[in-house]
């Protein structure tokens, strides 16, 4: 929302700017100048990048425009799942967890959470950990480096798209200029012709250099750093979710690893220790509540 907010903002202040200073609108609407550098950024994009990156950038563009769904809200629904997890470990064994880690996606357990159970990186990145917890012979140490690995891995892969949009922005001046160039070309060619005519050239080749400036400055490079934060934002959950494991499988009690994926949560989005409290016993309150009710059910079948 704040992204299509930036862009409203940015594009108002400076068409609004400029009509102040009594400027005629339909010069800078130059579909060429727009073809020469847009065309060009494009193929710059397609020589430099495989597919998949130029898929990941317009994913990324796609998920800047959205929300972050990193709120506190979340992460409180993610301290309530990762307590009930535990908790179900402990009390039925890691063995009897198997079943729901090998396929998370038919998981009773796991499909109380959908936010968690779409998530295409946290899923597996967690499943597959507690399971080679459960499989034995693989300490917290190595659990830990392991994850340390994968989430070093997600991070090259996000920063990948970040950093071709980067490039393609650091290069629309230049494009621009080369928009100018070619504008001035035109003009020369055109000397000696009316001054109209003249004037309204040289007002398209410098319109090429605004466009390119400003679509760096003012679009793309700003598009990149939103990504970056966003691919920020992922890393530190999937942290958060790495100290959750490491406590548990060490042996600590359930609500003190919860406690320790608590304390790994950003500050800003940080819930206090009496709304994690409230959440998680409220869980089990409803748990408890669900569970007499099927068994006064089956009683009063019975």
């Amino acid at each position: 929302m704040f992204v299509i907010v930036g862009i409203v903002v940015v594009f108002g202040a400076i068409i609004g700017g400029y009509l102040l200073e009594h400027g005629n609108l339909m010069v800078l609407v130059q579909p060429a100048e727009l073809l020469i550098i847009g065309g060009a950024a494009l193929g710059t994009l397609l020589i430099a990048n495989p597919i998949q990156t130029v898929i990941a950038i317009a994913r990324g563009l796609m998920g800047a425009l959205k929300a972050s769904k990193y709120t506190k809200a979340y992460y409180l629904e993610q301290l309530k799942m990762l307590n009930e997890i535990f908790v179900y470990a402990r009390k039925n064994g890691m063995a009897k967890l198997e079943g729901d880690l090998d396929e998370p996606e038919k998981s009773v357990l796991f499909g109380k959470y959908p936010a968690f159970q779409n998530d295409h990186h946290a899923m597996p990145f967690f499943c597959d950990t507690v399971r080679m917890a459960i499989s034995g012979g693989v300490g917290a140490f190595e659990l830990d480096q392991l994850m340390e690995l994968d989430i070093e891995v997600q991070h090259h892969e996000a920063a990948e798209p970040v950093s071709a949009l980067s490039t393609v922005a650091d290069a629309l001046p230049g494009l621009g200029i080369v928009a100018a160039v070619l504008g001035v070309v035109i003009t020369m060619g055109a000397l000696g012709g009316p001054p109209e005519e003249i004037g309204h050239k040289v007002a398209a080749a410098l319109v090429g250099t605004f466009l390119g400036v400003l679509l760096c400055y003012g679009f793309f490079g700003p598009l990149a750093s939103n990504m970056a934060k966003q691919n920020e934002a992922h890393g530190l959950y999937m942290q958060f979710l790495r100290v959750a494991v490491v406590a548990f499988v060490k042996g600590t009690a359930p609500s003190l690893a919860v406690e320790f994926a608590r304390r790994a949560i950003p500050t800003a989005l940080r819930p206090s220790f009496r709304e994690t409290e409230v959440t998680i016993k409220g869980a089990g309150a409803a748990a408890a509540a669900a569970a007499a009710a099927a068994a006064a059910a089956q009683a009063q079948a019975a």
